[in-house]
């Protein structure tokens, strides 16, 4: 197809099929909303956005071709904000590759599909199994709109129910040196759906989930010397209204501490990345006002990994033959892989915090896996501070461990600061459903016993 850009305000006049929620009610100051009535066309267009009219096709942006100073202007209504203006000063050049379909498991869809009576109240979603909690299209005119795309988010693909980046390495970098100032390297990061599963065993819950955990979180570091053992372990519960549990054991102090919310928001181990930022974020939906600004296609952070790694080699050795994803442009800073033409929603989120570090994320969540592969970060001024990408490779040239899952793996991930021209590029390779006690993985007494 031929995308005109138009963007969801041009279309307010339009009808709109109803769904449930347009009879919100505010009731005790807790908003409710009604499940939505969702068709076979909905499910289409939620997990299958190419299915009728074809990947995208843009004027200027052609598979092969390079977006760079010279012809950024020409195509910029294709580009998010963030690297139009990077391009335009001339600090990397993107490789434009061929779209593709990022197909999901038949299980979760199917869940999705199971699972339509879902509906929002006081922060939480009601009624929700598994799955998409809200597969439809956004509609401008639903006041929700924006917080409904973040639960999709929530309950989302990334890693499956169960994965580990083994190993996973850091580095940080000076943009104005172009030198690599460290490089940490964890030996075991591993993530976890404890509740609302919906493709592995047990579902929908891990066990009897006596605490209702959703999702868990835990790293090690194995170097360099001064922060080997480092542990970081993070409870998400299914009330989003409670608040996470983190815990932190330092290995040059042999203790577990509490870690706190505030230190979620605090440079990780000196890094460009807050835990906040995590996977694209990592808070509760409910610490955020969400609004949807509407559907652009845009060039997005998607790629076949083979194509990337062809000719590369790795500065770190990959298990197996695993070639890394590398980095290019000002200071190695920007994915060295191919771009493609993505459909994507637009999501503000503003931190209720009023001593939140940032004032807002803009968000660039993919329409078929709801994932988030771009978000641009503004300080408590308004400024633009930093751009956070996350590569997602195809789902058909992964590790064949990981792809009878049919998980959405991350292949690249870097946060660039714009202000102080400084970034941290991350390395993956991941392995779904790991040789790896998730029961005992995720307890507190696994960091005290030092990881092992």
């Amino acid at each position: 197809m031929r995308h005109e850009g138009k963007a969801m305000s041009d279309i307010h006049g339009e009808h709109r099929k109803f769904h449930g929620w347009a009879c919100a009610i505010a009731l005790c100051g807790v908003v409710i909303t009604a499940a939505a009535e969702v068709s076979e066309a909905d499910f289409d267009y939620s997990f299958y956005p190419y299915k009728q009219d074809g990947f995208p096709q843009v004027g200027g942006i052609e598979v092969g071709g390079t977006i760079n100073q010279a012809n950024v202007e020409l195509v910029k209504d294709y580009i998010d904000p963030g690297n139009y203006e990077l391009i335009k000063r001339g600090w990397w050049e993107m490789k434009v590759g061929a779209p593709f379909d990022h197909l999901l498991h038949p299980k979760y869809i199917e869940a999705s599909k199971k699972n339509t009576a879902v509906g929002l109240e006081g922060g939480n979603l009601t009624n929700f199994v598994s799955g998409r909690p809200f597969p439809y299209k956004p509609d401008a005119a639903d006041p929700l709109a924006g917080e409904k795309l973040i639960w999709n988010f929530e309950h989302g693909r990334s890693w499956g129910d169960f994965g580990c980046l083994q190993p996973w390495y850091w580095e940080y970098k000076d943009m104005k040196t172009e030198k690599i100032e460290r490089t940490i390297k964890y030996d075991r990061m591993c993530l976890a759906r404890l509740g609302n599963r919906a493709v592995d065993d047990p579902k929908p819950d891990l066990d009897a989930n006596p605490a209702q955990l959703y999702r868990g979180i835990y790293l090690r570091v194995e170097a360099p010397f001064d922060l080997k053992d480092t542990q970081l372990l993070i409870h998400k519960y299914k009330d989003d209204t409670k608040q996470m549990d983190g815990w932190i054991y330092l290995g040059f102090q042999r203790r577990v501490r509490r870690f706190s919310t505030a230190q979620m928001t605090d440079a990780f181990l000196g890094s460009d990345i807050m835990v906040e930022d995590f996977e694209g974020y990592e808070g509760q939906v409910v610490d955020y006002t969400w609004e949807y600004k509407g559907e652009k296609i845009i060039m997005a952070p998607f790629w076949d990994h083979n194509e990337a790694v062809a000719g590369y080699e790795s500065r770190f050795p990959g298990p197996n033959g695993y070639k890394y994803v590398g980095y290019t442009g000002k200071g190695e800073c920007f994915t060295n892989a191919p771009w493609s033409l993505r459909k994507v929603y637009v999501v503000e989120g503003k931190p209720k915090d009023a001593n939140h570090p940032i004032s807002k994320r803009e968000m660039f969540i993919d329409a078929q896996v709801n994932e988030i592969p771009l978000s641009l970060i503004y300080d408590r001024k308004g400024d633009w501070w930093k751009m956070f990408t996350i590569g997602h490779q195809k789902t058909d040239n992964i590790d064949p461990a990981n792809a009878q899952t049919l998980p959405v793996v991350h292949d690249a991930a870097v946060l660039v600061d714009v202000q102080a021209e400084h970034c941290t590029t991350l390395y993956f390779h991941g392995v779904v459903k790991p040789d790896v006690d998730k029961k005992q993985i995720f307890t507190v007494q696994q960091l005290r016993s030092g990881g092992t």
